[in-house]
C-alpha cells in the first residue's frame, strides 16, 4: 500500500511539474507585450505575386497576421480571418506567410481561395521586425500606426467582441 501511495504521489509530483514547464515555456499572456502603444514597425515586401507597403495603409486599422501553411493552427484560422475581412472591408486584413517554397505556397493560396492581402516573405526579415516565432501571431494596429494588441495562437475573428473593438478602431 505504501509502494501505491508514493508511486501516486511521485506521479502527481511529475504531473504538475510538467504542467508548470508547459506554462513557463508557453505565452505569457499576464504582461503587456513591448510593442502595444508603440510604433508600429514599417516595411514594404513584394513576393512577386503581391506586394504590401505598410506606409501606405497609414490611417488604416491593419489586422497584421503571420502565418505559414505548414502552421496547422495558422490554417485553422485562416477561415475566419476571411470571413473578418469580408465582413469589416474597412479593416485591412494582411496575411504575411513565412513559407521558403514560392509553388507551395502559390499553391495553397489558390486551393484555399485566399483573398485577403496576402505576401511571402521567406526570408523572416518582416516578422523579425516584430519579434514574431510562434505562429500565428497577430498585431492590431490603429489608424495613427500604433500597435495596439497582440494575439499568439489562433482566433475566431468575427467573435463579436474582436469585431466590435475593430469597429471602434476603425471610426
Amino acid at each position: 500500500m505504501r509502494i501505491l501511495r508514493a508511486n501516486r504521489s511521485r506521479t502527481a509530483l511529475f504531473c504538475c511539474a510538467a504542467i508548470l514547464l508547459a506554462a513557463s515555456i508557453g505565452c505569457d499572456r499576464g504582461t503587456k507585450p513591448g510593442q502595444i502603444g508603440k510604433p508600429a514597425a514599417i516595411f514594404a515586401l513584394d513576393d512577386g505575386h503581391a506586394s504590401v507597403d505598410l506606409n501606405k495603409l497609414h490611417g488604416q486599422v491593419i489586422v497584421l497576421n503571420f502565418w505559414a501553411t505548414w502552421c496547422a493552427p495558422c490554417v485553422e484560422e485562416l477561415p475566419s480571418l476571411l470571413n473578418l475581412q469580408h465582413t469589416l472591408p474597412q479593416v485591412h486584413v494582411v496575411a504575411i506567410s513565412t513559407d521558403t517554397d514560392p509553388a507551395t505556397y502559390l499553391s495553397f493560396i489558390q486551393r484555399h481561395h485566399v483573398d485577403v492581402l496576402s505576401v511571402r516573405d521567406g526570408t523572416d526579415r518582416t516578422n523579425g521586425l516584430y519579434g514574431s516565432f510562434r505562429y500565428p501571431e497577430t498585431y492590431i494596429i490603429d489608424k495613427s500606426g500604433l500597435v495596439r494588441r497582440k494575439f499568439i495562437g489562433p482566433q475566431e475573428w468575427t467573435n463579436p467582441e474582436i469585431v466590435d473593438y475593430l469597429k471602434k478602431l476603425a471610426r
